[in-house]
């Protein structure tokens, strides 16, 4: 299995369309083998399904996402937990141990909306 978290500075970044990197992380056996960032070069919103397509991620965990980005990671086959905040490892290793706190209702409706807050902060759909 291979999981991918939206990353910026250890933690979950909180807007999937605007996600800069991700660490992925290779699974074995229900344990974390090998992890790595990678940089989108540049790929945004309705690109970074095929992005993640591309580097056979199979899970997602996201803070907030748009209702075109859950649909293209849906074709795209791969499983999305999102409304996730904290760190990264620590999302993971939650995510394996059955323990993960998730909000899958989470969207992101306020693009366009610049006013410096942060998707995911408030579940987003109250902008």
């Amino acid at each position: 299995m291979r999981i991918a978290v939206t990353y910026e500075n250890d933690e979950v970044f909180q807007h999937f369309g605007h996600s800069e990197q991700f660490k992925l992380y290779d699974v074995e056996d229900g344990a974390v083998k090998t992890s790595a960032v990678v940089d989108t070069n540049g790929s945004g919103h309705g690109a970074l399904a095929g992005f993640l397509k591309a580097h056979n991620v199979d899970t997602l965990i996201c803070g907030g996402i748009g209702g075109g980005a859950k649909a293209a990671l849906a074709e795209a086959g791969i499983h999305l937990y999102s409304g996730v905040t904290g760190g990264a490892d620590a999302a993971v290793e939650a995510l394996l141990t059955g323990a993960l706190v998730f909000h899958p209702d989470v969207t992101c409706n306020h693009h366009g909306d610049h006013h410096g807050g942060t998707c995911g902060e408030h579940g987003c759909g109250g902008h």
